[in-house]
């Protein structure tokens, strides 16, 4: 999962939006199985957004399965070079964030490690009528910041 700036000691709405998309994107009873990275550095003077998010999924959400922390990223293309070392000898990769950042992140770990992005499969982080208010904003912010990918890395399909 994929940390959203977070300069308070308090982990914020977005933040912990991410974390339940990541925690429902794993497979019904597979939670113990499953590796969840929380990647996302400091950006104030509060804990790293991951060490928010991880908090946040075992202490309010019940989270009792295996938890990576990589706490240095500061930027997206960060998060997954960072990230790619835990990856290793996974069977599959979801990347939970809003859908366009995943998008985004996806794109980068092909840019970096094709043969990981061989990997992907989609997670639940995109379900109609969640965010619906802020979508419209959110689609255009999603937009701009994919500005800097080719045509092909934009495509949806993993």
């Amino acid at each position: 999962m994929l940390g959203y700036r977070n300069p308070h000691a308090a982990i914020n709405t977005i933040n912990r939006w991410r974390v339940r998309a990541g925690l429902r994107s794993i497979a019904s009873g597979k939670a113990r199985d499953t590796r969840v990275i929380f990647s996302g550095g400091a950006t104030g003077s509060g804990p790293a957004e991951a060490q928010l998010m991880a908090d946040y999924a075992k202490s309010v959400l019940k989270f009792d399965g295996h938890v990576l922390i990589e706490d240095q990223s500061r930027t997206t293309w960060e998060n997954v070079t960072n990230v790619i070392p835990l990856l290793e000898g996974v069977d599959r990769i979801k990347i939970a964030s809003q859908p366009a950042h995943a998008l985004k992140a996806r794109a980068y770990l092909r840019r970096q490690r094709p043969d990981l992005a061989e990997r992907l499969v989609a997670a639940d982080d995109y379900r109609p009528g969640e965010w619906a208010v802020l979508k419209p904003l959110l689609a255009l912010y999603g937009l701009w910041t994919l500005r800097g990918l080719k045509a092909d890395e934009r495509k949806v399909s993993l």
